[in-house]
């Protein structure tokens, strides 16, 4: 690991964003854009450029936290290092109560 393959924009997010391409199974790093804590996690899946890693174990029906928001709740059960996007989370952002 000699870079940084995700950021974690607010400290309670659950999710890094990718900066880069991530591998099935490569252990990456992660740096918090304000501490420049380091974090280290194993990807369960490919990740591509700019779409969310999980830092955090979700359940489905949680709220999802990104960008110190919420962007929306969980559809199946969500592991640290997992691929998180529209195939286990539905979007707070055009919910309108349906």
């Amino acid at each position: 690991m000699s870079s940084h393959k995700f950021l974690l924009h607010e400290a309670q997010d659950d999710v890094g964003v990718a900066v880069a391409d991530i591998k099935a199974g490569e252990e990456v790093m992660g740096v918090d854009i304000h501490s420049g804590k380091e974090f280290h996690v194993k990807s369960n899946e490919d990740i591509q450029l700019g779409h969310k890693i999980a830092l955090k174990g979700k359940k489905k029906g949680e709220t999802l936290i990104k960008y110190g928001e919420n962007v929306g709740k969980v559809t199946e059960d969500i592991k640290v290092g997992d691929w998180v996007h529209t195939h286990n989370l539905k979007t707070a952002r055009w919910d309108y109560g349906n």
